[in-house]
């Protein structure tokens, strides 16, 4: 069993370094957090590990030569490192192990990023023999005490550690990371990474979109020369091919919306935008860390809601847990898409992405309010996120992360979509039997029932029927669209405007079952149900403005 000594952190941070390290090795090593540097002495550790405190360089690198000195073999893990950015300053990490003559790493527990790659390095070193080859062993002439080993740590320093006014001694990616979190450009970088990313999803998706679309209605009209009219042919075209294909159709879209979050993640870059946001949320009064769960939003509100466990203080857990419905989730997408192709036919993209950024203005002006209110009223945290190297994406990791994506959207279309479709199509069959008859059919009663109530956005009863039929999962409004519209939504009452209100209806209004189930598990029975009233009269609220403001324009 290998011994690693770990020294460096204070007593928290030690422990849950130490504790990460030693799940992820097993039996195979052993981590002891030593308290101080004297501890040391007479105890032959088969490696060191120093994490070094990247906003406190001078003062944590001043125990490395000590450690060297006592011929004891040493790592340095360098943490917080995200903080010496905020102080626009960058570390040549590959020249600091130069120079010093000691193994380097990055680490972060709570991203869990680096811990493989330290334990790695650990392991190699400590199948090395003792070495006196570092560049410390040259002070022992020269009488090492403080003074000349923080000369020592200072002259690495003034090599290695780059203010961003001088550049020339970092690499290329270290140059890239400082544009791209840079406090006036990240943002609009931002902003311009997200429309190209919606651009490509609508332009490179339209053609296999197209060829899905064709094929249904292929298969349809060659199935109909096969069967006599009947119930059963109406509901294996007008029902499951019809419901089920409007839905699947927008599945190259969604392979190529996460094949672009898949390098955003993999990359660091995500981890970025978090880092691009941090100001913004604590004017908000939260942390940048609440805005990792709502970027994971935009593909489920339900591992999103789960991943908010990380965050430490309770009030802030909870109220980004409240946050995330605000999300534009992946479900939205097809209803999004379907709107966006007919009616802003020449402003896809900037359509879009309003929706996207609508959420996320509501979310923080949500979050404002509801800072002031006795629940939720503290004082902030001013912790930061770690971030991780930049790097480039492996084809394997993006190629699983996608699948995953496009598994989860195929088994919904298999199971939600297809008894959604089923269900839509029987209402609407029954009990006239004739589908050229909706206005006396089960579907046309419940539509009538709610249609009082939404006759001020502009809806009539087919589209409230699609919005109830969108509880389940959001898909199934796309499916209930193409039953009752027969596929074209454009001869069938809707106008740009009233296409805007519904999107921003479906934006809004409360999320899929699965959601408000994990925020009842998570958060509490009474925050699931105050996030669905307040989300149905917020929907139904700005749905109002947009339209009426827009039928007087």
């Amino acid at each position: 069993m290998i011994q690693i000594g770990v020294i460096g952190l204070p007593q928290s941070g030690k422990s849950a370094l130490c504790q990460a390290l030693q799940n992820l090795a097993g039996e195979t090593m052993q981590f002891v957090e030593v308290h101080h540097s004297d501890e040391l002495h007479g105890h032959a550790y088969d490696v060191v590990l120093q994490v070094v405190d990247a906003t406190r360089l001078e003062d944590s690198l001043m125990l490395t030569p000590h450690i060297i000195d006592e011929q004891q073999k040493i790592v340095l893990a360098i943490g917080r490192y995200d903080l010496l950015l905020k102080t626009d300053h960058s570390l040549n990490l590959p020249k600091l192990e130069q120079l010093i003559g000691v193994p380097t790493c990055r680490v972060s527990v709570r991203l869990n990023y680096g811990l493989p790659n330290c334990l790695s390095i650990l392991r190699e070193v400590a199948a090395r023999p003792a070495s006196t080859a570092h560049p410390i062993y040259h002070l022992r002439d020269q009488e090492g005490d403080e003074d000349t080993y923080r000369a020592y740590v200072h002259g690495i320093l003034t090599e290695t550690l780059t203010h961003a006014k001088d550049d020339k001694h970092q690499t290329r990616l270290e140059r890239i990371d400082k544009v791209l979190t840079n406090p006036w450009l990240g943002f609009p970088i931002m902003m311009a990474i997200l429309y190209f990313v919606f651009w490509c999803t609508f332009t490179l998706g339209a053609y296999p979109q197209a060829w899905i679309e064709g094929g249904v209605d292929g298969l349809s009209a060659w199935i109909w020369t096969l069967m006599e009219p009947s119930w059963w042919s109406s509901l294996l075209i007008d029902g499951v091919l019809q419901g089920v294909g409007a839905v699947l159709a927008f599945l190259p879209n969604i392979i190529i919306l996460f094949f672009f979050i898949s390098l955003m993640e993999d990359s660091g870059y995500m981890a970025r935008e978090a880092f691009i946001m941090d100001t913004i949320m604590h004017r908000v009064g939260l942390h940048g860390r609440s805005f990792i769960p709502m970027l994971m939003g935009f593909g489920c509100n339900v591992p999103a809601i789960m991943a908010a466990r990380d965050i430490p203080n309770p009030k802030d857990r909870v109220l980004t847990m409240l946050m995330v419905p605000f999300m534009s989730c992946s479900a939205r997408l097809p209803v999004y898409m379907l709107f966006v192709d007919t009616f802003f036919e020449h402003h896809k993209a900037l359509v879009m992405i309003s929706l996207y950024a609508i959420g996320i203005c509501l979310s923080v002006i949500f979050a404002i309010i509801m800072k002031r209110t006795k629940w939720f009223r503290q004082d902030n945290d001013d912790t930061v996120n770690e971030l991780p190297e930049f790097r480039i994406p492996k084809a394997r990791n993006t190629a699983a992360h996608i699948w995953e994506r496009v598994a989860d959207y195929l088994q919904k279309i298999c199971t939600v979509i297809l008894w959604a479709s089923v269900i839509i199509w029987a209402l609407e069959y029954f009990p006239t039997q004739d589908l050229n008859d909706l206005e006396h059919s089960y579907l046309a009663s419940i539509g009538q029932f709610v249609s009082p109530l939404m006759e001020p956005l502009g809806f009539d009863w087919k589209m409230s029927v699609c919005l109830l039929t969108g509880l389940p999962a959001k898909e199934a409004i796309v499916s209930t669209l193409a039953i009752l519209y027969g596929g074209d939504i454009s001869a069938a009452g809707f106008t740009p405007l009233t296409a805007f209100s519904f999107m921003l209806f479906v934006l809004l209004y409360f999320p899929c079952v699965a959601t408000i189930a994990t925020l009842h598990r998570e958060a509490g029975k009474q925050w699931a149900w105050f996030t669905v009233f307040h989300s149905l009269f917020l929907a139904w609220f700005i749905s109002f403005v947009v339209y009426q403001i827009g039928s007087l324009l």
